[in-house]
């Protein structure tokens, strides 16, 4: 039986988000098995692969010859881990390869050369493209590019995930070149003096694929705790000349906000009823995807899909080396605008913040009723004519 025709066996390096990777291969059993994982070998590692009734590796030059794909999910030479040599070894094995992001440039390309001589296929993962209310909005976008041009974005991340939203920012203008950034300068002192607490956003003007692009970036990280005390992941509006579509959060909803015009009468003011306002009787917001559940839900189900979305990429390219080519030099940029992207913020602040506080939602939700105003009262003698 072809590889094409069973399904492909598949190691899973890393235990950390490895564990995303663990439940988005067990979540298609005709087309993926796991059939090992790759650690160092401590204990959690260990009890890990007992659990999933996998053998545990420690070494991917001791991978059993018949594995078809190694899922790379350990930090690359961009953050200081091992990943891109995890990654070249299995390459050069004939391995498939789908290595988690953030991956510099040059490691890139050198493991781009690693798929071509072992004639493997490799891709980087970033995850938040294939999430469902990411994949709504992208295919809005689409709609949208469709009927006139992108006239801006407006866009926000944590910097730890800035490389994904890059690839949105792209797939959402319809191409990444042109590229370019302009970071404006740190708030002037007097702000600094005026304010409770540091201004935790570093704003970018930008270009992305020719669209005007405004960027502002939580520049700050916990050393000890990287992966908390995001203010938030990614937040997208893109403008046209129809209205604004905007990603409110990575995990939904997408929302449409159609543009306000209302035609004039013969005086020049605006007719606000009647015949010829047929446009202002559409919704003023839209909801296109709705908001996640609950991070619950996130972590079990969302992200695992969108990792198994990668995944059938990557075995559609195994099957079809000619799908290679072209997303190799998509990877390539978007690593490469990534780089233009650091050099201008710099250096991460490092913060030591506290565990937030938790807000129950439905203390939000009972204020912002109780602050509805109740119904006007006229007397006829003040009724409008």
């Amino acid at each position: 039986m072809s590889r094409a025709e069973r399904p492909l066996r598949v190691v899973v390096a890393g235990t950390a988000f490895g564990r995303v990777y663990l439940d988005a291969v067990r979540g298609d059993p005709r087309a993926f098995t796991l059939t090992g994982v790759l650690a160092k070998g401590g204990d959690y590692s260990r009890r890990l692969a007992e659990r999933s009734e996998v053998p545990l590796y420690t070494d991917a030059a001791h991978l059993p010859d018949d594995t078809d794909v190694v899922c790379v999910v350990v930090r690359s030479g961009a953050t200081g881990g091992p990943g891109s040599d995890i990654a070249r070894t299995a390459l050069g094995r004939g391995m498939h390869v789908l290595q988690e992001h953030p991956v510099h440039a040059g490691e890139l390309a050198d493991n781009l050369r690693a798929a071509r001589d072992g004639d493997a296929a490799y891709a980087v993962g970033t995850l938040y493209p294939d999430l469902a209310p990411v994949r709504a909005f992208l295919a809005a976008a689409e709609v949208l590019r469709a009927r006139g041009p992108v006239r801006f974005i407006d866009a926000a991340c944590n910097s730890q995930v800035a490389y994904p939203l890059l690839d949105v920012l792209g797939r959402a203008a319809g191409t990444l070149r042109p590229w370019g950034f302009r970071a404006d300068p740190h708030p002037a002192g007097e702000l600094a003096g005026v304010a409770e607490t540091t201004q935790p956003f570093r704003t970018l003007h930008a270009v992305v694929g020719g669209a005007p692009v405004t960027l502002r970036v939580q520049n700050e990280v916990h050393p000890d705790d990287p992966d908390n005390h995001s203010h938030l992941l990614h937040r997208v509006a893109l403008g046209t000349d129809a209205g604004v579509l905007t990603l409110a959060d990575t995990h939904g909803p997408v929302l449409w906000n159609p543009r306000l015009h209302a035609p004039r009468d013969s005086t020049g003011r605006l007719v606000l009823a009647g015949p010829g306002t047929e446009r202002l009787a559409t919704p003023s917001t839209v909801e296109l995807h709705p908001a996640a559940d609950s991070y619950h839900h996130v972590f079990a189900h969302l992200w695992p899909r969108a990792v198994l979305a990668a995944l059938h990429r990557l075995r559609d390219a195994a099957a079809d080396p000619a799908l290679r080519p072209a997303a190799g030099q998509w990877a390539l940029s978007v690593s490469r605008c990534w780089a233009d992207l650091t050099a201008r913020l710099g250096m991460p602040e490092l913060i030591a913040p506290p565990e937030p506080p938790v807000v129950p939602w439905t203390d939000l939700r009972d204020a912002a009723a109780a602050s509805a105003d109740p119904p006007a009262t006229v007397s006829a003698g003040e009724q409008s004519p």
